[in-house]
């Protein structure tokens, strides 16, 4: 189990890594935000190379996730974070922010 580095406000959230009981295991990956809008969900992109045998060259393919995106922590559109899995937390969201790495 990893958990996350200390934020600097306080958050009542249950499902936040820092301040909760959320468990971090599996996966981690670092990403850019592509968009904040929702409440507490981010959604993150990284860019992966990949080999195609055929052509003898690599391709760029793209990984998008929605996160949870805890109220301490906050990333904004155009940061860079790491995101840890977790366990499910909706239907869609398995990751959670653990850190900004580069803000915007």
């Amino acid at each position: 189990m990893t958990k996350a580095k200390d934020a600097t406000v306080d958050c009542q959230d249950n499902h936040c890594p820092v301040h909760g009981h959320l468990k971090l295991r599996g996966r981690s990956f670092l990403g850019t935000v592509l968009s904040a809008k929702m409440q507490r969900t981010a959604i993150i992109k990284w860019e992966r190379k990949s080999f195609v045998k055929k052509y003898e060259r690599y391709e760029t393919k793209r990984t998008k996730v929605k996160v949870h995106n805890p109220d301490c922590i906050n990333a904004k559109e155009g940061d860079i974070v790491k995101i840890i899995e977790s366990r499910p937390l909706s239907k869609t969201k398995k990751f959670s922010i653990i850190e900004i790495v580069k803000k915007k």
